[in-house]
């Protein structure tokens, strides 16, 4: 059996704001596998003006706070880039793309399921390193 990998529709180049490029993203967001533990704040960074296209860029930054210690110690960003190609009509849709802090893959949701490892990894070696120094 083919695993499904979940995505949204996304909204359309002349339909798109920054904010609801940021409900989209937490829209997906919503639909990763992760545990109820974690949580996120997600925000706009910058607009970038190319050639082809303009990307908007967000991040979202991931803790995992407990009880014991509300203030995690550490956190893992994911960074979006959403992309509105200057070549395409802008009924076609908008073009969303992601990578995590510690890695230069750029991957994108339609092709590639988000893992809650990938976060756990990123927080466990910024504990690991902190530990070290």
């Amino acid at each position: 059996s083919k695993h499904v990998i979940k995505n949204i529709p996304w909204t359309t180049a002349k339909n798109f704001t920054v904010e609801i490029g940021q409900q989209q993203i937490e829209e997906l967001i919503s639909t990763w596998d992760i545990h109820e533990s974690w949580l996120h704040h997600s925000e706009f960074l910058e607009e970038e003006e190319l050639k082809d296209s303009k990307r908007y860029h967000y991040r979202a930054c991931w803790g995992l706070p407990t009880r014991r210690k509300p203030i995690p110690r550490a956190t893992a960003s994911v960074y979006f880039v959403i992309v509105i190609s200057k070549l395409k009509p802008d009924t076609a849709p908008v073009e969303v793309f992601y990578r995590l802090e510690s890695s230069r893959l750029i991957r994108r949701p339609e092709q590639c399921e988000f893992r809650e490892k990938w976060l756990r990894d990123i927080i466990e070696n910024k504990i690991l390193c902190a530990e070290r120094l």
